[in-house]
Parts: C-alpha cells; sequence; structure tokens
C-alpha cells in the first residue's frame, strides 16, 4: 500500500467521528462490550494501544464489533506490524515513525498513522507522502498553539493529535483547520471498564461524538 493510499484511508476513518478513543486494555475479556459500547455512543473508531499482554487478544474480539474499526496503537517494531495485522487490525498508529516501521506498514498493506511532533518530522512524512499524521504528544508539544502554527506552512497535512486531550480542551483542537480527530483515553475510564459499567462509556461516547456539532 503507497503512503497515498494509506492516508486516504487513515483520513476517511478520521472524518468518521472526532474522538479516536485510546484505549489500554488489561483484560480482554471486557474488549467486546468495551467496543459495543464505544460504538453504541457514537465512536465507531478505536485503537488499542500494544502497551498490554492482552493488548492483541482484545483486537481480535474488537474486530468482530459490527460497525466499528479496531486499530493497533503504539506500533514501533515491524513485528508489532505483524502481530496487529495477524489479530485483525484494520489500521496502525505510531507515536513516531522510522524506516523499519515505514516499509514493514506499506509491505503488509496496513493503513498507517504515523506520528509526528515538530515541522521537520511532519515534512520529513509528507515527502514519503503521508499526508495524514498523528501529532504527539499533542500537549507537550506545544498544543493548540503549536497546530495553528504548523497550518500556516504546512496547510496540506492534516493531523489527529492525542496526548494530553480530554473533554475541556477536546473542542479548541477540534476547531483547528488542520485537526481531522483526536485521540484520547477520557471516554473509556479504567474504573468504569473494570467495573462493567457499558452504559457510563457510551454516555460518554455520545458526549464525545457531540464534540463534532
Amino acid at each position: 500500500m503507497t503512503p497515498h493510499a494509506a492516508s486516504e484511508i487513515t483520513e476517511a476513518l478520521c472524518r468518521r467521528a472526532p474522538v479516536i478513543p485510546v484505549l489500554v486494555i488489561e483484560d480482554a475479556r471486557h474488549a467486546r462490550p468495551l467496543a459495543e459500547a464505544l460504538v453504541a455512543g457514537g465512536l465507531p473508531v478505536l485503537e488499542v494501544t500494544l502497551r498490554t499482554p492482552a493488548a492483541l487478544d482484545a483486537i481480535r474480539e474488537m474486530a468482530g464489533v459490527a460497525g466499528g474499526v479496531v486499530g493497533a496503537g503504539t506500533l514501533l517494531t515491524p513485528e508489532d506490524v505483524e502481530a496487529a495485522q495477524g489479530a485483525g487490525a484494520g489500521f496502525g498508529v505510531s507515536p513516531g515513525a522510522t524506516p523499519m516501521l515505514l516499509d514493514a506498514a506499506r509491505a503488509g498493506d496496513l493503513p498507517l498513522l504515523p506520528g509526528a511532533a515538530t515541522a521537520t518530522e511532519a515534512m520529513s512524512l509528507l515527502e514519503k507522502g503521508y499526508s495524514v499524521q498523528k501529532f504527539f504528544p499533542a500537549e507537550a508539544a506545544g498544543g493548540v498553539a503549536a497546530l495553528k502554527a504548523l497550518a500556516g506552512p504546512l496547510p496540506q497535512i492534516r493531523l489527529c493529535p492525542t496526548g494530553g486531550i480530554g473533554p475541556a480542551n477536546a473542542r479548541a483542537y477540534l476547531s483547528l483547520p488542520n485537526t481531522l480527530c483526536v485521540g484520547g483515553s477520557w471516554v473509556a475510564p479504567a474504573v468504569k471498564v473494570k467495573a462493567g459499567d457499558w452504559a457510563a462509556i457510551t454516555a460518554l461516547a455520545r458526549e464525545a461524538a457531540a464534540l463534532a456539532a
């Protein structure tokens, strides 16, 4: 898959809802009901980070949820790309971008949302054909002000800022012309997931989905 084709797919995914839930799943038994709750609330595109032993099993469970698209986050190596695809991930997300990772995603036809934190990193990815990127870590890298500054010289780049974003500042990011959506974990609090309070998570998802209005 060419970087241009990957960007077309990731842009379409980012436009499906204003928030992509960033999920750290400790118990794969929570995966399906969690995905169902988020999709029911209007957030169909889900990112499961490869930060726990349960992550790949969680992706397998979520891949079967009607109306949802599950991707794998925190892809760092070619082995991560292969494992994510084997688990059924429909796309990948990375905090940064290395030649080996980009090559692996391209060779495996996995649509990738690669990360950038500076103008140079964003330009390097654009040069390779990635016009849709993750801006990470958003708040630590300058937040809304940084994205406003990047929009001037790099208007052709569209971004999904992630890192330090919550209900208090999400709308400010979403108001920017170069922001397609934001990534955030607040829609699936660990305490609600552990308690199996799926109704509360659906309510949080509905509130997040309404940020596009």
